[in-house]
Order: structure tokens, then C-alpha cells, then sequence
């Protein structure tokens, strides 16, 4: 009663193929394995790049205002 047998299992995977067909149940196969892939690749890229040593951007001038890594934001409220 806790598990499914083999039959149940069959019979599941039975009307999930004439729901959603073959060609269908293929094509998402074959996307699933392409997200998968690209991201161990993205995973493996990142962990490279985030390694590379890089320099902090440099200050224009002796001025905090001319700071091009600060972002000075005004807010206003909508009427």
C-alpha cells in the first residue's frame, strides 16, 4: 500500500505518452538537457572569471561627487 508497483508506474508513464506524444515529450527532453548544460557551462565560466584578478575602478579626481562608481539618485513622488 506504501509503494507502486511496476503496473502502476507502466500505466502512468503510458498516459503520459498519449497526452503529450512522443515528439513533444523528445523536444523538452532535449531542452532540459540544453539548460542543464549551458548551465554547468555559465557555472564554470563564472567560477574563472570571478577569479581573475581585477582593479577597482579608478577615481577621476581628488572630488567624492565626481566618484563614477556612485550613483546619486533623486526621488520623486507620483501626482
Amino acid at each position: 500500500m506504501g509503494s507502486f508497483s511496476i503496473w502502476h508506474w507502466l500505466i502512468v508513464l503510458l498516459i503520459v505518452v498519449m497526452v503529450f506524444g512522443t515528439k513533444k515529450l523528445r523536444n523538452m527532453g532535449g531542452d532540459l538537457g540544453g539548460a542543464v548544460k549551458g548551465f554547468k557551462d555559465g557555472m564554470k565560466d563564472g567560477a574563472t572569471s570571478d577569479t581573475a584578478t581585477t582593479t577597482p575602478p579608478a577615481q577621476v579626481s581628488g572630488n567624492p561627487a565626481a566618484d563614477k562608481s556612485t550613483i546619486d539618485v533623486e526621488a520623486r513622488q507620483k501626482s
